[in-house]
């Protein structure tokens, strides 16, 4: 089992199970504004209180959510790999580290951390209400993003190499409640099938992967991940 090299790569949908409305699917209204124009770095040169805002209500829902058993079967998969595992998160809300996921790359970054547009400072801000909005820089006092990956944002280089590193050279590689729509992180498991490993989708819909995809089982992230378990 230990010489198995697995890649998991997880969406929206598993998150969703935990009670986390997806990016897309949450109605795409917040104060009569559509998440594709708040998630812009336009929109915060624009107006970067209106869109911190925005986000501190996300933190509000997230701050509710608790790990799933996709979540947690992840980490029983880590456990079982060892070294040989990697998780890719499309996901920016945490909760794969508060489920006990160590060895994980995020691939959007995470909602939990901002970056100063001054000095450059990344560290964790866990505050989900503030009546200073936009926050400053507790090292500089400039003005502070989130640290994820808005619309037209290139994804962090070395979170991107690493994933397509792990995509090149696994033996498995299982998709997690993914769109499979969203690029360039959809074309992982084209990569991994492509070098010869066996690819796995776990979704209770059809994607475009379903199409390549050497077993696909049709379950919600918190029984899928438990039925690849037994499978392994």
């Amino acid at each position: 089992m230990n010489s198995l090299k697995g890649a998991v790569l997880t969406g929206a949908g598993i998150s969703a199970e935990s009670g986390i409305p997806t990016f897309r699917g949450d109605g795409g209204l917040w104060r009569n504004f559509r998440a594709e124009e708040l998630a812009t770095p336009t929109a915060f040169k624009k107006n970067p209180a209106l869109v911190w805002e925005w986000y501190m209500w996300r933190r509000s829902l997230i701050a509710k959510a608790k790990p799933n058993e996709g979540h947690l079967g992840l980490v029983e998969l880590e456990e079982k790999l060892g070294d040989n595992f990697l998780l890719i998160t499309q996901n920016v809300d945490g909760l794969h580290q508060r489920a006990g996921s160590k060895r994980l790359v995020e691939l959007h970054g995470n909602i939990w951390r901002v970056r100063c547009l001054s000095c450059g400072a990344v560290y964790q801000d866990e505050r989900v209400q503030s009546e200073d909005l936009p926050p400053s820089c507790r090292e500089c006092g400039g003005l502070v993003r989130p640290d994820v990956v808005w619309f037209g944002e290139a994804l962090p280089e070395e979170a991107l190499k690493t994933a397509i590193l792990w995509a090149s050279s696994c033996d498995i590689f299982v998709s997690v409640g993914t769109s499979a729509l969203v690029y360039p992180a959809a074309q992982l498991p084209y990569i991994a099938k492509e070098k010869g490993a066996k690819v796995v989708e776990i979704n209770p819909e059809e994607t475009p992967l379903s199409k390549i995809a050497d077993i696909i089982i049709r379950e919600p992230a918190s029984k899928g991940v438990r039925k690849l378990l037994q499978m392994l």
